[in-house]
C-alpha cells in the first residue's frame, strides 16, 4: 500500500479512477455510495482492476490526515453493500502514516464484465475529476461486454446427446419443421446430431447450454450450474397469500406448455354498457402468455443464478419475472422502433428459440402484447425494472371504466397515444415531450405531475362531472366563495376556509398541494386584489373583507 499509496500522490491531479477527499473526521455516506459507483465504472471503462478514494488528502495532494475510525469504516462498508447493484465493497481499506498523517486508501473493484455498478439504482461516472451520470456511450460499453461473452453458446464437455430428451428432439423438429415447410422432408431424413447442428442448438455435435434449458432431461440441469433452467408458477389468493405453487424444469421446449395450462384462464364479462364493449373475453390472451414467457426464458442472464417466476393472482393479473437488467433503454423506445433488438443477451439461445417458432426476431412481440391489451380496453402492460430484475404486470380485467370508455370511444388514438393515456390513467410519470403530445391532440390538461382528462375527451365520453372534479374551477370561482362567506359569517379562521375549499380543488391534486393552492389565492386576495385583511397572526390568521372593498 505504501508503494500504492506513493503512485497516487505522484500522479500530476485527480483522474477518472483516482479521488482525493479531506474527510478529516467524517464523510457523507451518499456522497460516498456515488463515488464508489463512478470509480468502480471507470476503472472497467480503463480495463484496470481497482480504483482508488483516498482520505485524509486535498484535492492539491496536500496532506490533511484523518481520523476517520474503524467503526465508521465498517459503517461505510455496511452502507455500500446494501445499496450497490451488483452488490460489491472495498477490497481493502489500508491506513498508512505519512510524514505524521494518517492516510487511509480504499480500493474500490473495477464493476464486474457487462454489469455497471449503481448507487441506490442511479449509475455515476467520471469525466476527468468531474462527477456525474455515467452517459449513454459509456453504460453501452459497459453492457456490450457481456453481449460479446454468450453464456448461452458455451459448450458442456461432459455432456452428451444421452442427456436430452427424446421428447424434447421429436417436438423441436416438428417445430423447425413447420418453420421450414421447404426442408419438412430432408428435416425427416436428418439424423439427430445433423438435426441439432442445424437447428443451432448444438455446436460440431457438443452440447451447449441452450441444448440442455431447451430439451435437456430433468436430471441434466447440473450441467449448467451454478444457472438454473427453473420456471416456477405461484397461485395467490387476493390476499396475496399462496395457495399451491409448482416447479418447472428442462426440457423447457416442453415444459412452458404445462406452464401455461397452470394458468386458470378464466373468462372476464364486461360491465353492461350498450355496445361499447364485446360481452365476454379471455383475461388473459394466450399469446401474451407464451410471449411474457418465452421472453423469461430468452433474456433471462443465467449468470445471476436466479430463477423465473410466474405469479398468478386471484385479483386478475399476471407476473413474469426473470433476472438481469432489461438490455433495450426502454419499452417505449422498443415499441416506438418497431424492429429487432441489435443486441441480445443470449444471441445462440434466441437464435433457437426463433428456429423453434418460440419467439420472433421482427420486433413486434411486445408491441403485439401492447395492440392485444388495448383492444381489450385493458390495462397495458406493466414493465418495472429493478436491480437485476425484470419484472412485467398482465391485467386481466378493466380496473378503470371510465378509462375504458375512453379507448372504447376515441378509436382514431395511436397506440403511443393509448401508452401515454395508460400513463395518466395509472397516474405514472411523463416526460415533458410526452406530455406535449398528448396536448397537442388535445387529451389533457393541467401541469405536469398533475395532468387530467381535457375537456374535449371528457365531452367526448361523457364524463365531464369527472373532469371538473380533476381540473376544478378558476381561481376566481374560489375568491368569490372567500367573499361570500365572510359576506355572511364576518370572518373565517383557517380551519374554516380549509372546510370551504379543500375538498372542491381539483382531485387530481394531493393534500398538500391543495393547501398549498389555496394559501396562494389568500395571498392574492390580501396582496393584489386587496379584497381581504388578516387581523390575527400569521399562524393563526383570522381573515375579514378588506373595508376598502
Amino acid at each position: 500500500m505504501k508503494d500504492i499509496l506513493d503512485d497516487l500522490l505522484g500522479l500530476p491531479t485527480e483522474n477518472e479512477v483516482v479521488e482525493f477527499k479531506e474527510a478529516k473526521q467524517q464523510y457523507d455516506k451518499n456522497k460516498l455510495g456515488t463515488y464508489f459507483s463512478a470509480l468502480a465504472n471507470e476503472a472497467n471503462l480503463a480495463n484496470k482492476n481497482s480504483a482508488y478514494l483516498v482520505f485524509g488528502i486535498k484535492d492539491n495532494k496536500t496532506l490533511v490526515g484523518t481520523s476517520i475510525s474503524d467503526k465508521q469504516l465498517n459503517d461505510y462498508k455496511q452502507e455500500i453493500a446494501a445499496h450497490t447493484s451488483p452488490k460489491l465493497n472495498f477490497v481493502s481499506s489500508k491506513r498508512y502514516n505519512k510524514d505524521g498523517k494518517e492516510i487511509i486508501v480504499l480500493e474500490i473493484p473495477a464493476a464486474p464484465k457487462g454489469m455497471p455498478v449503481s448507487w441506490k439504482g442511479f449509475k455515476y461516472g467520471r469525466d476527468g475529476e468531474s462527477l456525474g451520470a455515467l452517459n449513454d456511450e459509456e453504460y453501452q460499453r459497459i453492457k456490450d461486454q457481456v453481449i460479446k461473452t454468450d453464456w448461452s453458446a458455451q459448450i458442456i464437455d461432459d455432456a452428451s446427446i444421452s442427456d436430452l430428451s427424446q421428447n424434447a428432439i421429436k417436438e423441436a423438429r416438428k417445430r423447425f419443421s413447420q418453420k421450414n415447410k421447404n426442408l419438412e422432408e430432408e428435416i425427416q431424413a436428418w439424423s439427430d446430431v445433423v438435426f441439432l447442428n442445424k437447428a443451432r442448438l448444438t455446436i460440431n455435435g457438443k452440447i451447449t447450454n441452450t441444448a440442455i434449458l431447451l430439451l435437456g432431461k430433468p436430471e441434466s440441469e447440473h450441467y449448467i450450474n451454478p444457472a438454473r433452467s427453473t420456471i416456477t408458477w405461484i397461485l395467490k389468493d387476493s390476499d396475496n397469500i399462496e395457495k399451491d405453487y409448482e416447479h418447472f424444469t428442462c426440457p423447457l421446449l416442453l415444459n412452458v406448455e404445462g406452464i401455461g395450462k397452470k394458468i386458470r384462464n378464466l373468462k372476464y364479462r364486461y360491465i353492461s354498457d350498450s355496445s361499447l364493449f364485446p360481452d365476454e373475453v379471455d383475461q388473459y390472451d394466450p399469446y401474451i402468455i407464451r410471449e411474457a414467457l418465452n421472453n423469461c426464458i430468452a433474456h433471462q442472464d443465467y449468470t445471476l443464478g436466479g430463477k423465473i417466476v410466474v405469479v398468478e393472482n386471484e385479483n386478475s393479473t399476471l407476473i413474469f419475472s426473470n433476472s438481469g437488467e432489461f438490455i433495450p433503454k426502454s419499452v417505449e423506445a422498443v415499441i416506438n422502433a418497431d424492429a429487432p433488438e441489435q443486441n441480445y443477451r443470449n444471441p445462440f439461445l434466441t437464435t433457437a428459440m426463433v428456429g423453434l417458432n418460440m419467439i420472433d426476431t421482427i420486433g413486434s412481440g411486445i408491441k403485439r402484447m401492447f395492440k392485444i391489451q388495448s383492444e381489450k380496453f385493458f390495462p397495458l402492460p406493466e414493465y418495472e425494472f429493478e436491480e437485476q430484475k425484470v419484472k412485467v404486470t398482465i391485467f386481466g380485467k378493466v380496473l378503470d371504466i371510465n378509462y375504458a370508455r375512453k379507448l372504447a370511444q376515441l378509436s382514431n388514438l395511436s397506440l403511443r397515444e393509448i401508452i401515454l393515456l395508460d400513463k395518466v390513467a395509472k397516474n405514472k410519470h411523463l416526460t415533458k415531450e410526452e406530455a406535449q403530445i398528448l396536448k397537442a391532440k388535445g387529451l389533457v390538461e393541467g401541469r405536469r405531475p398533475n395532468l387530467h382528462i381535457s375537456s374535449k375527451v371528457a365531452k367526448a365520453t361523457d364524463e365531464k362531472g369527472d373532469y371538473i372534479k380533476m381540473r376544478g374551477f378558476k381561481d376566481d370561482y374560489y375568491k368569490q366563495m372567500i367573499l361570500n362567506y365572510l359576506e355572511k359569517y364576518k370572518s373565517a379562521t383557517k380551519s374554516d376556509l380549509d372546510k370551504l375549499i379543500l375538498d372542491i380543488l381539483p382531485e387530481v391534486l394531493d393534500e398538500q398541494q391543495k393547501k398549498n393552492k389555496l394559501r396562494n389565492i389568500l395571498y392574492s386576495m390580501s396582496k393584489r386584489d386587496a379584497s381581504i385583511k388578516n387581523t390575527g397572526t400569521n399562524r393563526k390568521p383570522i381573515w375579514i373583507k378588506s373595508l376598502s372593498k
